[in-house]
């Protein structure tokens, strides 16, 4: 008998504040849609959204001021 695996999990990290220039989510970057149909979308759906959340934390991480002058 094989159990079914256990849901992708949210990445909510309880520091919800939309910033109006990117409209993404400070504490866990998603965008407002992102976060509206988390509860309904599917694990593969939900690993793609994780993918996003990565390329977004890559870029920010390019233009953060510590790397300005690189």
């Amino acid at each position: 008998m094989t159990l079914p695996s256990p849901r992708v999990a949210s990445p909510c990290i309880n520091v919800c504040s939309i910033d109006e220039t990117t409209g993404l989510c400070a504490g866990c970057l998603r965008s407002l849609d992102e976060i509206a149909a988390w509860s309904v979308l599917t694990d593969e759906e939900r690993r793609a959204v994780w993918d996003a959340i990565a390329k977004r934390a890559r870029e920010e991480a390019q233009w953060a001021p510590d790397n300005a002058d690189r």
